[in-house]
């Protein structure tokens, strides 16, 4: 029984690097000319959402969207969540309808294929870099200005299976802070179940994702960061209990 369990996990993981890959080789040229010009991003950001859409279909995850706020059209935001899994991409893309940019690890765009259009539409950063780190800022700015919004997992990297949520790093709400907009808090609540990083382990199932009520930044200073960034992590951290040990 065990011996299947293992083969089991095996197979799921091959299959979801070919969920992955079949969509981005059927969609190939539509993706290739939305990438042509910065300002057609919109539409590479609806290719990317049905990508995402298809991969969390095919890898049998059931995915429940719970909305306190609902974004509006025609204003950016700062989404932020907590990082568990490979999936957290996919479901972000599903959560989110309004088009966005992550801002991304540069060691993503080393990936086949995914990498090739990861490195040609969002902010990549070499977190050792002080260089790489500022220069996110100034891209996110350039986005920001052409009316997307911008993504951004805080704890930086995906913390160890033991650790419910890391801390958060400053950027995401520096950036809110700075260009005045309103930050979105989601929480991802079965990712780490469904597919975490962890090889023999995950499967179908229910993957549920809650919008929190925005965090305004009007009139807020730097000053303000480490208030938000920890009233932001409070919230999602007492969403992931709820989810987990529901009353």
């Amino acid at each position: 029984m065990i011996v299947f369990k293992y083969i089991f996990w095996v197979l799921y993981r091959i299959w979801f690097y070919i969920m992955v890959a079949l969509p981005i080789i059927i969609m190939f040229p539509l993706l290739i000319i939305s990438i042509l010009k910065e300002t057609w991003y919109p539409y590479f950001f609806k290719l990317a959402r049905i990508w995402a859409r298809v991969i969390l279909i095919g890898m049998g995850f059931n995915t429940k969207i719970i909305r306190e706020q609902n974004p509006s059209k025609d204003k950016s935001y700062m989404f932020i969540a907590n990082h568990t899994s490979m999936a957290d991409i996919m479901l972000m893309l599903v959560t989110v309808k309004n088009p966005f940019v992550f801002v991304g690890k540069a060691e993503l765009s080393k990936i086949p294929l995914f990498g090739f259009f990861y490195k040609r539409t969002c902010i990549l950063v070499d977190r050792s870099s002080a260089k790489s780190r500022q220069a996110v800022f100034l891209r996110a700015q350039r986005r920001l200005k052409q009316g997307l919004s911008i993504c951004i997992f805080p704890e930086g990297l995906v913390p160890d299976e033991d650790i419910l949520l890391a801390d958060f790093k400053d950027g995401a709400f520096r950036l809110a802070i700075n260009h005045q907009i309103p930050i979105v808090p989601i929480t991802f609540a079965d990712n780490k179940t469904r597919f975490s990083y962890t090889f023999f382990s995950g499967g179908p199932g229910r993957m549920r994702a809650k919008i929190h009520k925005f965090i305004e930044t009007k009139d807020l200073t730097i000053k303000d960061t480490s208030i938000i960034r920890e009233q932001s992590k409070a919230l999602i951290y007492n969403q992931i209990i709820e989810f987990s040990y529901p009353k």
